[in-house]
């Protein structure tokens, strides 16, 4: 277990560093303007390159690839240039990660306690109203572009059932729509994979078996199908994260939510360099996690997995 636990984390790190060089190289073929902000309609052609020169992106690639590298471990995220001009990226982030944190959680625990169930409906009447409706809900909301039933959701239901059109860090309530919105996705997702194990669960040998020697069907169910069924769920944390990440750089902007998801937006529209850097790297390092995380609950979850093969490692 420990060996297979530092196998995945080396392999994780090396995902994150290809990562950060991909995007270190992508960056440096972004217009220089994102460095400069409004500065550099003022700024003649000597100006800009001594300022270039003067940031070391005049170096040779190796070196600035080096000296990111050295900057990235010390945490070292940069100053922002055109969103908080000269701010450090990382405080700007410790302010707005807490929205994102809280709304992400937030949505994903909705699409873990909906989903779920609704999986479990769906499979327990199989072919049936209850299992045709929830498949319309997954195709509805695989087939359907999210932005617009996003917006739908934020038009029609604000007005439906009261609530506030845009976030409010003093209202509560005003949480609802932004945290249902972005649990769509991962209630879809865990209700098509749970209704998916629990059907393959339900024709194994042992529930035929369990049936023959009169076990309630009640029994069945509780105490071995939905069991069985939701160990392989954990793979699906990585996807959800990915859909929260995803749904939640919109769904800020839609609702007005001061998280790193609208942070992202304004860095891109203003073209500052160093924090969309900064984010895309935080954002890679969230989806990797992710992946991380479900493979060992996976391994967690089912002692049957096997870690190694004889005396040699996977």
């Amino acid at each position: 277990m420990i060996k297979y636990i530092v196998k995945r984390l080396l392999q994780s790190l090396l995902t994150l560093l290809i990562i950060a060089t991909v995007v270190f190289f992508l960056m440096r073929l972004m217009p220089v303007e994102g460095y400069f902000g409004e500065e550099f309609d003022k700024m003649d052609e000597d100006q800009i390159e001594a300022a270039l020169v003067a940031m070391g992106l005049r170096d040779p690639i190796g070196v600035q690839l080096t000296r990111f590298y050295g900057q990235l471990l010390r945490g070292d995220l940069g100053s922002s240039i055109t969103v908080r001009p000269k701010m450090s990226i990382a405080k700007m982030i410790g302010q707005k990660a807490p929205y994102s944190i809280k709304f992400g959680l937030a949505s994903m625990v909705l699409a873990l306690v909906a989903g779920i169930p609704i999986g479990a409906v769906m499979a327990l009447y199989k072919s049936k109203w209850p299992d045709k409706l929830g498949n319309a809900y997954i195709v509805f909301i695989n087939a359907v572009p999210a932005a617009v039933y996003y917006l739908f959701i934020q038009l029609y239901a604000s007005g439906l059932f009261k609530l506030p059109i845009l976030y409010d860090a003093r209202k509560p309530i005003s949480m609802i729509l932004p945290i249902v919105s972005m649990s769509l996705g991962g209630t879809a997702s865990y209700a098509m994979w749970t209704r998916r194990y629990m059907v393959d669960q339900m024709n194994k040998d042992y529930v035929k078996f369990a049936r023959a020697k009169g076990v309630k069907e009640s029994g069945i169910m509780f105490g071995h199908v939905i069991r069985n069924a939701l160990v392989p769920m954990t793979q699906n944390i990585p996807a959800n994260v990915l859909l929260t990440i995803s749904g939640s750089i919109y769904i800020e902007s839609l609702y007005s939510i001061p998280g790193m998801g609208n942070l992202l937006l304004s860095a891109i529209k203003r073209q500052d360099n160093p924090l969309v850097q900064a984010l895309v790297l935080i954002y890679s390092f969230l989806g990797i996690f992710g992946l991380l995380l479900g493979d060992l609950l996976m391994v967690a979850c089912d002692p049957r997995i096997k870690l190694v093969r004889g005396k040699e490692s996977r």
